[in-house]
């Protein structure tokens, strides 16, 4: 098994018993700077309309951005909290799977910004943009 799927493997363990697991989030594809994961819709990610929850596109685009910065983090840091985020939903799914890049923007020894991007993985159709800023954490 190669370094990436171990990672990838490490990543999806370490989300058990998580909102992330909740949801079904799975990792599939990292690489210095850029983290991508997916969702298989299921009812429990549908908002009463039936359309997909804004919660659960969010969740995803988050949740990438985050180990992204996780596992960018600079040396001496211990850990990071997401500071401030923002979506722009575009378009939604009522089933299929769709899948998340997020990408390194700034990876500052303060702060680190990530973009993301949730796509319909079927179409390619752009379901939302997201922006978020993480405070990287030190210990005391």
């Amino acid at each position: 098994m190669d370094d990436i799927q171990q990672k990838l493997e490490r990543f999806n363990s370490r989300a058990n018993g998580t909102l992330p697991d909740h949801l079904n989030i799975r990792f599939t594809a990292a690489a210095a700077g850029e983290l991508s994961a997916e969702i298989d819709i299921q009812k429990h990610h549908l908002a009463p309309n039936g359309f997909l929850h804004a919660g659960t596109v969010v969740t995803l685009a988050d949740t990438a951005c985050g180990y992204g910065c996780f596992v960018s983090l600079p040396e001496g840091a211990e850990n990071f909290t997401t500071i401030e985020l923002k979506s722009n939903h575009l378009g939604t799914a009522r089933e299929g799977t769709i899948a998340v890049t997020a990408r390194a923007v700034h990876m500052g020894k303060t702060t680190q910004v990530w973009d993301a991007t949730v796509i319909n993985k079927a179409s390619g159709k752009t379901i939302a943009l997201f922006r978020c800023t993480q405070m990287v954490l030190y210990p005391k």
